[in-house]
C-alpha cells in the first residue's frame, strides 16, 4: 500500500466514524474469505458495512475525533462493522457471532459513547427502528378505529331496530 492509498484509508476510516451512529471493533481470527464475505453480504443487506483495517491507520484516522476513544481496541486482526441505524451493525454482528467463535466483539462507539462487549450486546437486543416506528403506528391507528366503531355503532343499532320494527309490521 502506497502513500496515496494509505491516504484514501485514514479518509475512508474517518469518514466511517462521522457518517456512522454506530461503529464496532471485532477480531476476525481465522475467518475464511467466505465467511467474511457471508459477514459483509449480511450486513450489507441490513444496511451496514463491515471492513477490515490497519490498526495504524485506523489509529491516525480517529484521532481528534470521537473514536479515540476507542483506539485502544486496535490491537490484532481488526475489522470494523458499521451502521447509521444504531442497532443494526451490533443485531447483525451478535447474530454472526453466536454461530461462528473465530469472530470476538471487542467493543465500539455509538455517537460520543464508547461501548464495550455488553453494549453492543445491549443494542443488539433493542427492537430496530423498523419494529419502533410500526409499533407506533399501530398504536397511532387504535384510537381511530376504536372511535369510528363507536361512532358507527349507533347507526347499525337503529338500523337494526327499524328492521325489527319492519318485520313486526308485516307479520
Amino acid at each position: 500500500m502506497d502513500r496515496s492509498q494509505k491516504s484514501e484509508m485514514v479518509d475512508w476510516i474517518g469518514n466511517v466514524f462521522d457518517s456512522n451512529e454506530v461503529v464496532l471493533v471485532f477480531h476476525n481470527t481465522g475467518l475464511s474469505v467466505s465467511q467474511v464475505a457471508e459477514l459483509r453480504t449480511q450486513m450489507r443487506e441490513a444496511g451496514g458495512g463491515v471492513k477490515v483495517v490497519k490498526n495504524r491507520l485506523a489509529k491516525i484516522a480517529v484521532s481528534g475525533k470521537s473514536g479515540e476513544k476507542i483506539s485502544d481496541l486496535f490491537k490484532g486482526p481488526t475489522v470494523l462493522a458499521y451502521s447509521e441505524d444504531p442497532v443494526t451493525a451490533p443485531k447483525v454482528l451478535t447474530k454472526y457471532a453466536k454461530g461462528n467463535d473465530k469472530v470476538v466483539i471487542l467493543g465500539g462507539i455509538m455517537g460520543e459513547t464508547p461501548l464495550d462487549e455488553s453494549g453492543v450486546q445491549a443494542l443488539a437486543n433493542m427492537p430496530s427502528r423498523e419494529e419502533i416506528l410500526s409499533s407506533i403506528a399501530g398504536m397511532l391507528g387504535a384510537p381511530a378505529s376504536n372511535l369510528a366503531g363507536a361512532i358507527g355503532a349507533p347507526a347499525s343499532n337503529i338500523a337494526s331496530i327499524l328492521k325489527t320494527l319492519e318485520e313486526r309490521e308485516a307479520a
